[in-house]
């Protein structure tokens, strides 16, 4: 158990450097567009990927995708140098940060455009009898788009095997959920027959997060069948760049119950300690590496 509270704290904590890496480096104007980043919700990321098999799986993310791709690859290089347009990028900085895709890892930033984009994966795997999965990550936001039923239809139609992971982070932007979808989302899968299981906030930790997504690999794996896993997060960053208009005293509340510090007490100080140093000088190296004015690295696409 030590050795895998490393690993994910090692993994969580990278992930939320590097993305208050990215917007600091917005404000500094050496990256631009939009950066959605994933503070507080690491714990999906890797909970999820890491109950994966990452040689067969296919995983497609949407617009909140950094953390699903560090946890994934661990390439921080490539996602920084894409993300400031670079062309040591991992898409040749041409793709950016809702563009993202290495191997069998997939990001587009069209609300619910790629879930049926997956549910098409899915079927592709299951007639080539791979043994491979598909999972789809959405957003609460995404569960008012009409498509993402369409393919919960067909998904429980054809028995695909296709994990939906729904990451319930409170607000689409700046709208609560609450203002947003009607009934509950827990319920949402059910008309379709589609087994269903449940992260709620007050549980929601990687722990927790990975042995859900273990169970939920383990059916859609076996019974190629579609799954859908509700994990209920919160986002504690903006929703893209410095646009966050929630009100200050609700962020301060669940920065107290931050995953990411939840997870770090259970380390030794001294052994946490030193991961953070490691993955600082990392970082560091990797920043000079990309942005240094006569590194090969910073050139533009």
């Amino acid at each position: 158990m030590q050795n895998l509270t490393e690993t994910f704290y090692r993994q969580m904590q990278t992930i939320r450097r590097v993305e208050e890496t990215l917007l600091k480096l917005f404000s500094q104007g050496k990256i631009r567009g939009t950066v959605h980043t994933c503070l507080g919700q690491e714990a999906t990321a890797v909970g999820v990927i890491n109950a994966l098999d990452r040689q067969r799986d296919v995983i497609f993310s949407n617009h909140r995708a950094h953390g699903h791709f560090i946890a994934y690859g661990d390439d921080v290089a490539g996602l920084i140098a894409e993300v400031a347009g670079k062309s040591s990028g991992v898409c040749g900085g041409l793709g950016g940060t809702q563009h993202l895709h290495q191997r069998n890892f997939y990001t587009n930033g069209i609300q619910g455009g790629i879930v049926p984009v997956a549910t098409g994966a899915a079927a592709a795997e299951k007639r080539k009898g791979s043994g491979a999965i598909t999972v789809v990550f959405l957003g609460d936001g995404t569960m008012g788009e009409g498509v993402v039923y369409e393919s919960f239809n067909i998904a429980a139609l054809w028995n695909l095997p296709i994990l939906f992971v729904v990451d319930n982070n409170q607000y689409a932007q700046t709208t609560p959920v609450i203002r947003a979808q009607a009934g509950r989302l827990q319920d949402r899968a059910v008309p379709f027959g589609i087994k269903t299981g449940v992260v709620a906030a007050e549980d929601y930790d990687v722990f927790s997060v990975y042995q859900a997504a273990r169970r939920a690999v383990t059916y859609v794996r076996d019974q190629s069948a579609p799954y859908y896993l509700l994990l209920n997060s919160y986002r504690l960053g903006p929703h893209s760049k410095g646009d966050d208009h929630r009100d200050e005293s609700e962020i301060a509340r669940h920065w107290q119950n931050d995953p990411l510090a939840r997870l770090a007490e259970q380390l030794p100080p001294a052994r946490r300690q030193a991961i953070d140093a490691a993955i600082e000088q990392r970082l560091q190296t990797i920043l000079t590496a990309i942005f240094a004015p006569a590194s090969p690295l910073n050139a533009a696409h």
